[in-house]
């Protein structure tokens, strides 16, 4: 804690222009030459990001007077004097500062604040005048992170009034100010909301029903606060990069998760009298009936991130407490890349582009849910669709609508399944044929079919490795010699985290001890492998982003020869690495000794097949 209560005079101060340049100039984070440059002209720079913010948000933009010497040498986008080709940007200036001023420098991580201590420990006002965000309450102290640490006398009045010591953090003003924005902002749409839900806080859902008389059931769904806290939610998950958001009715709360490279992280509790009027908004944003209570239901949001469309699938489903909704974010930037981006090796890449070449036959694309398999598929129709193309797919649901594709949604009601839309596919000339999944025999038959008359068929199953989909078709009843007729290749895949590049070190293992675990590293005694020590940019995880790992196996005569009603599996295993198959767990090896990802990642997502 900061006890002292020291008045500084424009020379002394901490945050004059001449010492913020001088402390990075001796930092090597910029030269002499552009501290010199910034300080001669740093009216003129002030002027412009006034101009600048003027005009991106009139009701935002702040007066030049206010724009200080660490928002000039940020916007000018330099890079680093050591030579890194990194950014200057507020954090790196903020860090260097804290070193230099003997402080702790803290990154704050959104999804490790607590909603109430951050916009009940002080008010609003007070925190944006200050700059001042309370990050915990530990053992009696306060930790609160702030951009100017020398407000003394602010420190001691918050001590006084919680009744707590203080510990101060350094963080980059920015940073607190979006927190304070959002946070608050949050706050106060869920307070009014709830605030507007009069009567008993009883709601026990669908499986413990409660009668309450002349009360209300839920807010409406246009309320402005719930609107509010529901547009909050979805900026939320696009800057924090989470994939899927889960909104859970508990007994007594309603617990808001996020999946993060995917890993689902808890982000809020909100008070269980607003659910209900949050899952009615999403309910209407995506077009369900929110009268509907009892049944799943299905559908889509479609809105912005940035300049970038995005797609929201919206799912709901009564659990014991309620509607639990999850919506899962479709990013463009994510669904649709270029094939060498996905994870294939070189070897791999090569024969997947023979595979989807093909004039006709089916190329399946296997793993569990969350693998990476729409992706894939989305990757690889962008890739081969060019103008003289006919590209056809029957999904469940639409993942991603894209104007080159035809797309069909599966609709049950009037009769639109996978089995009996692929029947009228066929009169519409396609040319490619994309099928969601491969979940029943007519499916399966219908697909056979189409790929016998011409045309190329993608679609997914879910197995758990390449070999396993051509007993998972037999099982299917597709006859063997269907199969033989039709099967081109067939693609494995799951998704594993990706080491932090920010925080990257090496590590040696005794290659006996990963041999011990299933991990065949070769001839060496020791291994060099990498791992990420934790960083402000992946949340101290050590992990950030995913990539794919494949095994590819090749539809070869060979292949055909095993296949019969009575399939040995482990023989087409046995056949496909002697043809030179790589599976999952190996070519996982290769991206951990490359240092793309931990031998802990690869241990988690594949196995060691028999």
């Amino acid at each position: 804690m900061i006890n002292s209560r020291t008045t500084y005079t424009d020379q002394q101060n901490p945050f004059s222009a001449d010492k913020i340049c001088r402390v990075l100039v001796k930092r090597n984070i910029i030269s002499r030459e552009q501290a010199r440059e910034i300080l001669e002209k740093k009216e003129a720079y002030k002027r412009k990001i006034e101009k600048s913010k003027v005009k991106l948000n009139p009701g935002a933009a702040k007066p030049a007077a206010d724009i200080s010497i660490i928002d000039i040498v940020v916007s000018q986008k330099l890079e680093k004097a050591d030579g890194s080709s990194k950014t200057v940007d507020e954090d790196a200036i903020y860090q260097i500062l804290a070193e230099e001023w003997g402080m702790e420098f803290k990154k704050i991580d959104p999804l490790k604040l607590n909603l109430n201590l951050v916009t009940t420990t002080i008010p609003r006002s007070f925190a944006m005048k200050h700059k001042i965000l309370p990050v915990s309450l530990d053992g009696g102290y306060l930790t609160v992170a702030t951009s100017n640490p020398f407000n003394s006398e602010v420190f001691d009045d918050i001590a006084r009034a919680i009744q707590a010591k203080v510990k101060v953090v350094v963080s980059s003003k920015s940073d607190i100010v979006k927190l304070i924005d959002e946070f608050f902002g949050f706050k106060r749409s869920i307070a009014a909301a709830e605030h507007q839900f009069e009567g008993p806080s009883v709601d026990l859902g669908n499986l413990e029903q409660y009668f309450r008389l002349s009360s209300p059931d839920e807010l409406p769904s246009n309320d402005r606060h719930i609107v509010n806290a529901v547009n909050h939610l979805f900026s939320y998950a696009f800057d924090q990069r989470a994939s899927d958001i889960h909104i859970e009715p508990k007994r007594n709360i309603s617990l808001v998760r996020m999946r993060i490279d995917g890993v689902l992280h808890s982000v809020y509790e909100l008070p269980k009298k607003v659910h209900s009027a949050v899952v009615s908004r999403i309910k209407n944003m995506s077009r369900l009936d929110m009268s509907e209570k009892r049944r799943p239901q299905d559908g889509r949001i479609k809105t912005d991130k940035g300049d970038t469309g995005v797609e929201i699938r919206v799912s709901t489903l009564p659990v014991a407490f309620g509607e639990k909704v999850v919506m899962r974010i479709m990013d463009p930037d994510i669904l649709f890349q270029e094939l060498e981006q996905l994870g294939f090796t070189p070897t791999d890449l090569i024969r997947y582009n023979q595979f989807i070449n093909m004039p006709h036959g089916i190329v399946l694309v296997c793993g569990p849910t969350g693998s990476g398999k729409s992706t894939t598929l989305y990757s690889t129709l962008r890739h081969l669709s060019t103008p003289g193309i006919n590209i056809t797919t029957i999904e469940d649901p639409i993942e991603m609508v894209h104007e080159d594709f035809n797309q069909i949604a599966v609709q049950p009601a009037v009769d639109i399944t996978f089995a009996t839309i692929l029947r009228n596919i066929l009169r519409q000339d396609p040319d490619i044929i994309m099928i969601g999944e491969m979940r029943d025999i007519e499916t399966a038959q219908n697909a056979v079919q189409a790929a016998m008359t011409g045309h190329l068929v993608l679609s997914t199953l879910h197995t758990n490795d390449a070999p396993s989909s051509i007993t998972r078709l037999l099982d299917l009843g597709i006859p063997p010699f269907l199969i033989q007729a039709t099967m081109v290749g067939i693609l494995a895949q799951r998704l594993v985290r990706k080491i932090c590049s920010h925080c990257i070190e090496s590590f040696e293992m005794e290659s006996a001890e990963l041999s011990s675990m299933g991990l065949e590293v070769g001839g060496k005694s020791r291994v060099k492998l990498y791992r990420g020590k934790g960083c402000i940019n992946c949340r101290g995880t050590g992990y950030f982003g995913r990539t794919s790992v494949f095994e590819v196996l090749p539809y070869t005569e060979s292949i055909k020869g095993l296949t019969s009603a009575d399939t040995d599996l482990h023989k087409i295993r046995v056949k496909a690495k002697e043809e030179g198959m790589v599976t999952l767990r190996e070519n996982a090896v290769k991206k951990l000794l490359k240092g793309i990802t931990t031998y802990q990642e690869v241990l988690r997502v594949t196995w060691e097949q028999v």
